[in-house]
Formats: C-alpha cells, sequence, structure tokens
C-alpha cells in the first residue's frame, strides 16, 4: 500500500468487517466507501469531491482516470484504483452481505420475451416441490410474506445483494431473478454465483441502447460466459439460432425446444405439442429417455416453451417428471395473455407484448383458436428504439383483423409523431383504427366486439402508469377495459 492507495482486497477485507458502501454521493456519511460508478450520461468521478465533503473515507475509482483522481482525493481518502468500478461494487457487495456464504440456489433468466412468465412458473414448480422461492422480475420482487413492486426488471447491484440477504434472512432456499440485457451489460449482477442461467429468446428491442443485434446478443452471453460457476448449468433454447450458438460455449447445460436440436452433444428437453385450444396446453416431454405428458391453462406455442424452460429449470436443481405434474395447478401471470372477466361476457386479454416479436406470439396465440375475430389495441413506447415501430405496425397487420393504433408510453415524444412512425408497417393491415387517446382507443375497440371476437390489448400489461413528459399518471389497461365495458354495457343497454 502505499500512500492514498490501497489494495482493493484489503478494502473487501474492510467492508467485509462492516465498511459501509455508497454509490450516490449524496448518501455519503463520515468515515464510508464511495464508488466512482461509471454513466451513459455523468461520469461517477464527477462527484467525487461531494463525497470527499461527506466525508468519504474511501473511494473506488477506474484505473484509467488515475490522473484525475489522484490530485483531488488521495490526500483526503485512501483511493482503490480498479479496472471496472461496477465489477467493484459486486464484489463489495457480496462481502458486506455476505452473499457468498447464502445457502440458496439462484436461478438467472435472460431473452428478449417471456422472462417473466417463465419466473413465475419456476416458482410454482419449485414451490409445489417443497422449495421456499423468492423472486426478482418485471412485476414484483418477493418472498413468502414480503412483496413490493419492481421498478427494473433488475434492480441496482447493491440492491440485489441486500434483496438476496433478508431472503435467507425469511429461510428462502431459491431464488429466481430476470437479468435484462442492460443490467448484464451494466455488470448489475456482478458478485453473484448463478447456480443455473437460462435464456429464453433473442429478438429485436432495446437497440436504441445496444446498436445492433450482435452487441444485444453479446450483452445477454455475458451471464453464460462471464459468469462462471463450478457446476453452473445452462438451459437454452435450441430452438432460436441466436441461443443455439450458445450451447456449445457451455460447459454443463440443458438444450429445449420443440425443433432439432442439431449437433450438438448436450442434453435436451424436447417437447411436443398434443393439444392447444381456449382451455389450454397439453404437452409430451422426452429427456434422458423418459416421457411424460403435463396440462396447463397457459395458451399458445410461446407459453409452450415457457413451459419447457420451466421444466429445464427443475431438472437442473434435482426435480423429476413426477414433479412437473403441479404445472396443472399455475394460474397463469399478471398482465401475460390475462384474461379480463367482464359482465358483457366478451373475450378480452391483456399482456405486455411490446417487441414485434412478443406480439407476433401472443396474436398466433389467439389466432390459433375458435375465435370470430381478433382485435389488436397496441402502441409504442416512446424514446425507444424507433426502428421497430413499423416492424410492431406489420405484425399486427399480419394477424389482426382490426388494428387499433394508439399510443403506449410516449414520454418526452409527442404521441402522433410515434403513431406516424408505427402507421408504415398497417398499410396491409385488413382494418385500422385509430385515437392517441389509450383508453378511448380500448372503448373504441370493445365497442366493434361481438360475442365471438377476441380483443388484445398489447404493450402495458401489468404495468399501472403512463408517462406523458414528466408526468406519470395513473393507468391501468385492466381497468381501463373494465371501464369501456360499462360504457359500452350502458350503450348497449340504451
Amino acid at each position: 500500500m502505499t500512500r492514498g492507495a490501497m489494495e482493493f482486497k484489503e478494502l473487501v477485507k474492510l467492508v467485509r468487517e462492516g465498511l459501509m458502501v455508497r454509490t450516490d454521493s449524496r448518501q455519503v456519511q463520515e468515515g464510508e466507501c464511495f464508488v466512482a460508478m461509471p454513466g451513459t450520461a455523468v461520469r461517477g468521478i464527477d462527484y467525487i469531491p461531494m463525497a470527499l465533503q461527506k466525508g468519504a473515507k474511501y473511494i473506488v475509482a477506474p484505473e484509467d482516470s488515475r490522473d484525475l483522481v489522484a490530485p483531488v482525493a488521495e490526500d483526503e481518502a485512501v483511493v482503490c484504483y480498479v479496472g471496472n468500478t461496477a465489477k467493484a461494487l459486486g464484489e463489495l457487495a457480496r462481502a458486506y452481505f455476505k452473499t457468498d456464504e447464502l445457502d440458496m440456489k439462484l436461478v438467472a433468466i435472460t431473452g428478449t420475451n417471456g422472462k417473466t412468465t417463465t419466473s413465475y412458473i419456476i416458482e410454482h414448480l419449485l414451490s409445489a416441490a417443497g422449495r421456499k422461492v423468492g423472486v426478482l422480475g418485471t412485476v414484483t420482487y418477493r418472498w413468502p410474506g414480503f412483496s413490493i413492486d419492481a421498478k427494473l426488471t433488475t434492480p441496482d447491484c447493491w440492491m440485489i445483494h441486500e434483496l438476496l440477504a433478508n431472503m435467507a434472512k425469511a429461510d428462502v432456499d431459491a431464488v429466481v431473478m430476470e437479468v435484462s440485457s442492460h443490467a448484464l451489460d451494466q455488470y448489475r449482477v456482478a458478485g453473484l454465483d448463478f447456480d443455473v442461467a437460462v435464456i429464453s429468446n433473442l429478438t429485436q428491442d432495446h437497440l436504441d441502447y445496444h446498436g445492433d443485434m450482435e452487441t444485444y446478443f453479446r450483452a445477454k452471453a455475458k451471464l453464460f460466459t462471464e459468469y462462471p460457476h463450478l457446476d453452473k448449468c445452462c438451459v437454452i433454447n435450441f430452438d432460436d439460432p441466436y441461443c443455439r450458438r450458445l450451447l456449445n460455449e457451455c460447459e454443463v447445460a440443458i438444450g429445449y425446444g420443440f425443433g432439432d436440436p442439431g449437433s450438438s452433444d448436450k442434453s435436451t428437453l424436447r417437447g411436443r405439442i398434443l393439444s392447444n385450444d381456449r382451455n389450454g396446453l397439453k404437452l409430451e416431454c422426452g429427456f434422458k429417455g423418459k416421457t411424460w405428458e403435463i396440462e396447463s391453462g397457459l395458451i399458445g406455442q410461446h407459453n409452450a416453451m415457457n413451459l419447457l424452460a420451466a421444466q429445464a429449470v427443475g431438472l437442473c436443481i434435482g426435480l423429476n417428471c413426477k414433479d412437473m405434474r403441479s404445472l396443472s395447478e399455475f394460474k397463469g401471470v399478471p398482465g401475460r395473455l390475462e384474461r379480463v372477466e367482464n359482465e358483457l361476457g366478451l373475450h378480452v386479454f391483456v399482456d405486455y407484448a411490446h417487441t414485434p416479436d412478443a406480439l407476433v406470439n401472443v396474436q398466433k396465440a389467439l389466432k390459433s383458436l375458435d375465435f370470430d375475430r381478433l382485435i389488436t389495441v397496441f402502441g409504442c413506447g416512446g424514446n425507444r428504439d424507433r426502428t421497430k415501430r413499423p416492424v410492431m405496425g406489420r405484425a399486427v397487420a399480419e394477424y389482426a383483423d382490426v388494428a387499433v393504433l394508439t399510443s403506449d408510453n410516449p414520454r418526452d415524444e409527442e404521441p402522433l409523431a410515434i403513431m406516424d412512425d408505427a402507421r408504415p408497417g398497417l398499410k396491409n393491415a385488413a382494418r385500422v383504427m385509430e385515437n392517441q387517446d389509450r383508453q378511448e382507443a380500448i372503448t373504441m375497440a370493445v365497442r366493434e366486439m361481438t360475442e365471438g371476437d377476441a380483443l388484445l390489448v398489447a404493450g402495458k400489461g401489468h404495468e399501472d402508469y403512463q408517462v406523458l413528459k414528466d408526468v406519470t399518471l395513473h393507468f391501468s389497461d385492466v381497468e381501463a377495459v373494465q371501464k369501456a365495458v360499462d360504457i359500452v354495457k350502458g350503450e348497449r343497454n340504451k
């Protein structure tokens, strides 16, 4: 150790003994450690002076910023220079909360679509097998006796470790996490040793952040290539061309799907859809010479894939084919093809689908059933990848008998401008209706329905808000459907 500097391993030791770590300079208290995190708009090192003013005794800064940091900090604090401060935070969180000592199975799920549904199915499967399960995902962070709404699919690194430590205190012995590409790219899951890693699929999304599909794929792949665990089992969808590339990169893997697994020598869980109707799915599954059947109230081939993924996780953790019978009792996921019961007896579904592929999957699921027409309400989010907007329009045009274009979360963009971007994709639609007011658009769609139709309200799912400029309004698609039904019921009773 030289004057003003410290080896990182020495700092880790102090943190394990109770030294508090902060990433927000405003929260620093006397004697604590401040980690200068990387950022997209600001640099963490710019907040070191404030951290010092607040009394920080230890600073963690990037090695490549030594020339800038040393004159400012080394006379007032002990500085650790590291290659990546985001990774370093993971090691410090691991030390502070002692998450490396926790006796629990840790399952991570990534992929463009299906993460939330798969996490719920795994939670049900493991709970039915006697496990006490915690979940960190898009809807909530929860475990038996505790639940809070999720602000991010994957919370920040320090919060993840803190939540895991709290789960351990509640005797949770299995944790299922949704892990987004942003979280992997930003090392929010640093310091964790996963027992099982799952990838569901990879389709166009988040290109405003990643730039192109290959970069997006490599971000997802970090879960498999940069988080080694001696016995980690990798669960990989071999029907997806991007995912299949990972099969040969993983030492221990189970491939799953309905098609041909190719030439990989890895174990495979193969499925066959025996039936898919309004009542749900019936699947035949085969693994290492054993076959079994399961029934589920979920509908659609995309949910058949989610059911296979969850079973593959169960097999990794030690469940057997008899344990899979409990899937018949699974009731579904909020905002994922959620049926909205109503007094008119109409077939209305709310789904979180907000990518082209997700829209295709959920519409195909409904079109495969015996409805007369499919009416789809959709919009595109503001401040997000503009290139997917016409692609979403094409997805709706291909499957919907009536397309209803509206607003989603416009954020800082003008709703009509977003709709303009999506409209070219609807040029081949059978029929198009438009209204930028989401409530009015849903009411128009319900008014259009007859008894044999299905209505899909896509995009927001479980969310209960809408972001307009700098205002966040309460808005729930489920509530909007119920309000629309009341309006239409009144009109029809006149």
